[in-house]
């Protein structure tokens, strides 16, 4: 089936990056949100990461205009009985999501491939609540979705080779490079991510280090861009914990017990750039 427009569900900072991508490559995108006023801030994140391109050099105004036009925001999941392929990029929350693919596979036409952004939970777990398991598979992309190249694509126990063929195909149009990874917790990103970030912290919590020496080791140590409790912090502390948890629970091995005082801040509201503050204060920022 020929792809044209595309679903995405979600309008946060991975959804809101996803539908950029996929605009930006020349498919309508329907890009929905529970309510309007988080429908105006993914587009918002949208415009302004446009208008960097612009002030580059690397878009036109006109280009900008197009691409923004190809995005229609919405509250309602229901005008994507019009698309042909769907993305859900919501919080990594298994319940949530099993709703959302209740609800899309009965909205969606048969045939149409429904992906998951998850960066941890079960595709095959997901897949199960939907009459079509074949056409379900995992599209793990990175943030910021417009610079990062790499999308992780994943199998569930029951997706056919047609739809992985589909997926990869789409995702090398929209200029990503797709590398496939088998179903297990975490993937490989995450499986080998989270536990640095993890120990990152459990160094601070022991007082090994101040935060600000486990980035300084991590960066002019081991040449990282950035040290690891701040791309906690950029990642966000919530979703750090919660992808911890689905590799804690599916593998039952305690080196992926989180740390509590990751537990600590995600219970105070501290949650990184997101929340203005982390392990890093952004609020002066």
């Amino acid at each position: 089936m020929e792809i044209g427009t595309v679903g995405v569900v979600g309008a946060g900072t991975m959804g809101n990056g996803i539908a950029h991508v996929i605009a930006a490559a020349g498919h309508p995108v329907i890009l929905v949100d529970r309510s309007d006023e988080l429908l105006k801030r993914g587009m918002a994140t949208v415009e302004k990461n446009l208008q960097r391109g612009v002030d580059k050099g690397a878009l036109t105004p006109l280009d900008k205009a197009e691409i923004l036009g190809r995005i229609t925001p919405t509250e309602s999941l229901e005008r994507l009985v019009d698309c042909d392929f769907a993305i859900e990029a919501v919080n990594e929350d298994l319940d949530l999501k099993r709703g959302i693919f209740t609800n899309l596979d009965r909205i969606c036409r048969a045939g149409v491939i429904l992906a998951t952004n998850t960066s941890s939970i079960s595709i095959t777990r997901i897949a199960a609540v939907t009459d079509r398991p074949e056409k379900v598979i995992g599209m793990h992309f990175m943030n910021p979705v417009p610079v990062m190249k790499l999308v992780e694509v994943i199998r569930g126990h029951s997706t056919s080779e047609e739809t992985w063929r589909t997926t990869k195909a789409l995702a090398e149009n929209w200029g990503k490079v797709p590398v496939e990874v088998s179903d297990y917790p975490g993937f490989v990103s995450n499986r080998v991510l989270m536990p640095m970030i993890n120990e990152a912290i459990y160094a601070v919590y022991e007082g090994v280090g101040s935060r600000e020496a486990v980035d300084t080791v991590l960066k002019l140590g081991m040449n990282h861009p950035m040290g690891p409790l701040t791309l906690a912090d950029f990642i966000g502390l919530d979703t750090c914990l919660a992808i911890l948890e689905v590799l804690h629970e599916g593998f039952g091995d305690p080196k992926y017990r989180p740390c509590p005082l990751l537990r600590r801040m995600v219970d105070a509201g501290h949650l990184g750039r997101k929340s203005g503050r982390g392990f890093y204060d952004y609020e002066r920022v």
